[in-house]
């Protein structure tokens, strides 16, 4: 999906990890973009068990959810390309 070489900005992992991390992170990005593909760019994800986040979405292009006791928020950035049947961005704050 992506094309160039990853730059670490801050780090304090082990190189080890830091080198697992890069490679998963690669791996994921070319296996899941499905919802670049069918819903057109821009969506960010993020999974976690305790977070918080506030983010500004299109309108029509954000979840939130669990499956157990791991939290998924969805949304599409509102930088990206509005979604046909958007008329104005939202924003929208989480605690998980």
């Amino acid at each position: 999906m992506l094309e160039g070489k990853a730059v670490v900005g801050e780090t304090d992992m082990l190189q080890k990890m830091q080198q697992d991390a890069l490679h998963l992170a690669a791996e994921a990005l070319d296996s899941f973009d499905e919802f670049d593909r069918v819903y057109g760019p821009g969506w960010q994800c993020i999974v976690g068990t305790d977070f918080g986040s506030f983010v500004t979405h299109c309108f029509g292009c954000f979840i939130h959810f669990q499956i157990g006791s791991l939290a998924i928020l969805l949304f599409r950035g509102s930088a990206g390309p509005e979604n046909p049947a958007a008329d104005k961005d939202h924003d929208f704050a989480v605690k998980s």
